[in-house]
């Protein structure tokens, strides 16, 4: 199975790395393309900040932060949702806030 091609090379390659090692069905395939893009979402925000800094200058004078900043926090907080929901975690901490949703324990292929 090929990645999507909207993704960077990178991300690309951790999609297909949990593509084949764990057996997912296709709503699941549906959300790690979701936690993919959040993902990239958030290094171009990331790249955003360090290009154009954490804060602007508004019309006022007035120091405002940088709308990547947002954004960055945004995808962060979707990333880690995604994958939590994802359940890709063979064995959770004993004292995680949550260990995703019941059922949600995927089998590496070749257990």
């Amino acid at each position: 199975m090929k990645a999507p091609r909207h993704l960077k090379p990178e991300t690309r390659r951790w999609w297909v790395e949990v593509v084949t090692n764990f057996e997912l069905e296709s709503h699941h395939i549906r959300l790690l393309t979701m936690v993919a893009e959040s993902w990239d979402r958030c290094q171009q925000a990331r790249e955003g900040i360090a290009e154009h800094g954490l804060t602007y200058t508004d019309r006022h004078g007035a120091r405002r932060p940088s709308p990547e900043i947002s954004i960055e926090r945004d995808s962060r907080i979707a990333f880690a949702r995604l994958l939590r929901e994802l359940g890709l975690d063979v064995a959770p901490p004993a004292e995680c806030r949550t260990a995703g949703i019941a059922g949600n324990a995927f089998r590496r292929v070749g257990s």
